[in-house]
């Protein structure tokens, strides 16, 4: 049996929207997988090209893998005695892009889809949140476009709720990709334990203005969200030239900038008619710093994740 799948990149966080809102990137990571429950041999392969061809993991601690066997144990599935996969991706990895998500959500579709597991999105998005420990990357991936995405902990349970968020037609996102790689864990053992009291009630007010300035496309809603007091302020130190990157996009005309996910991208949200000079303000901020940096500018909805066929194959 075989499957195949594509998942697009996520930004998260969006300054204020700390671990809970995310939005579709038009950057994918496509796999396929070829399995086998009869066969007499054990054995998990995966073959990697694009983005992720230098990844050292084996295939059996590849997170695609993690998904795979996320879905099958939902579904109290045995883990077929033969699994090989294929796996390309556009999307840089440890830039705050959400790779990880991606390669998660693809293994619990592709699980899904090969063996008929009849897992909803929700469940997929929900299982692959509660690996990740957060869902902001998993719910904008799986369901596209821009989501709100919270731990509910209903009844002391890790439930999840999803949402689409409605972005305003005439703001785009500008992202700027430098070549500096952070990984998440080295991003989160940064952050303090607790915040002061007054710090936590302007991370309310600055949550709330973003939710509102994406639908609404204020401008000073989304310049006071864009300016985090959550998570920025202990990681900016891990990327020399952060601030030199966001001064040049609000110069170019943007609302503000902030990291991506956990950088080292920085996304900055401009009006429609501006986001190609930010684009380059920012590239030119990076190349000052002697970085090399990719724009990206999203100015449609991404879809979610989705299988490339319809329905599952099976080797005749």
């Amino acid at each position: 049996m075989n499957a195949r799948v594509k998942v697009p990149a996520s930004t998260s966080n969006l300054g204020a929207g700390f671990d809970c809102v995310g939005v579709a990137v038009d950057r994918w990571l496509s796999a396929s997988v070829d399995v086998s429950e009869g066969a007499n041999v054990q054995r998990v392969t995966i073959t990697r090209s694009g983005a992720v061809a230098n990844l050292a993991e084996s295939a059996e601690d590849d997170l695609l893998h993690l998904g795979f066997r996320l879905a099958c144990h939902s579904r109290s599935h045995e883990i077929p005695n033969r699994v090989d996969y294929h796996v390309t991706s556009t999307i840089p990895v440890a830039r705050g892009l959400g790779a990880s998500a991606a390669a998660l959500i693809a293994g619990a579709m592709l699980a899904n889809e090969s063996l008929g597991l009849d897992l909803s999105r929700e469940e997929i998005a929900a299982l692959c949140s509660r690996e990740e420990g957060h869902p902001d990357n998993i719910g904008a991936a799986v369901f596209g476009g821009a989501v709100l995405s919270v731990n509910t902990h209903h009844n002391s349970t890790n439930d999840y709720a999803f949402s689409s968020l409605r972005i305003h037609p005439e703001i785009a996102l500008v992202f700027s990709v430098p070549e500096l790689e952070i990984e998440t864990s080295a991003a989160r053992a940064v952050l303090p334990s607790s915040l002061p009291y007054r710090t936590t009630i302007a991370a309310i007010a600055k949550a709330a203005a973003l939710v509102d300035g994406l639908t609404s496309g204020d401008a000073k809603l989304l310049a006071y969200a864009l300016d985090d007091v959550v998570h920025v302020p202990f990681r900016r130190d891990l990327m020399p030239g952060y601030d030199s990157v966001v001064d040049a996009a609000v110069s170019a005309g943007a609302f503000g900038a902030t990291l991506s996910g956990s950088g080292s991208t920085v996304v900055a949200i401009a009006p429609l008619g501006v986001a190609s000079p930010v684009g380059s303000a920012m590239h030119r901020a990076w190349e000052k710093l002697d970085q090399t940096a990719e724009v990206i500018v999203g100015v449609k909805s991404v879809d979610g994740a989705s299988p490339v066929d319809a329905g599952r194959g099976r080797d005749n």
